[in-house]
């Protein structure tokens, strides 16, 4: 997603019991996420699109592929970081795209947030 407005992009993913945190977390930082182009999957970018009214580009839900469409857009160079809150303590049957979307990020050397600390992190310094 290269824009010609230059705001930089934040990939918002969070697994189904992290979603109240990411929530949490977008609330708490919305005015300084508002300055960036926000994709996520679609279970993700439709709850914080209707309960904070941020304007997020969504991309298939996790399971049917979301992850892997974010990986490619890493990989293209067009997301500058990902905040992507994992439970550990839950399997998911698409575990391989999510270990796809953490490695592009290592590989590309691309920002990652798997927890709210390190979000914080993220979208103070971008």
């Amino acid at each position: 997603m290269k824009r010609s407005d230059r705001r930089k992009t934040i990939a918002i993913i969070a697994h189904d019991g992290k979603k109240a945190d990411l929530l949490d977390f977008v609330q708490k930082n919305r005015k300084r996420l508002s300055k960036y182009h926000l994709i996520a999957t679609r279970t993700t970018g439709t709850m914080v699109r209707e309960k904070l009214g941020l304007e997020v580009r969504c991309y298939r839900s996790g399971p049917y592929g979301g992850d892997a469409e974010i990986a490619a857009r890493v990989v293209n160079g067009d997301v500058h970081a990902v905040i992507f809150i994992t439970d550990p303590l839950d399997a998911h049957p698409h575990d391989p795209d999510i270990h796809t979307l953490l490695r592009v990020c290592n590989v590309h050397n691309v920002p990652l947030a798997t927890n709210i600390a390190t979000a914080n992190m993220i979208v103070g310094k971008l």
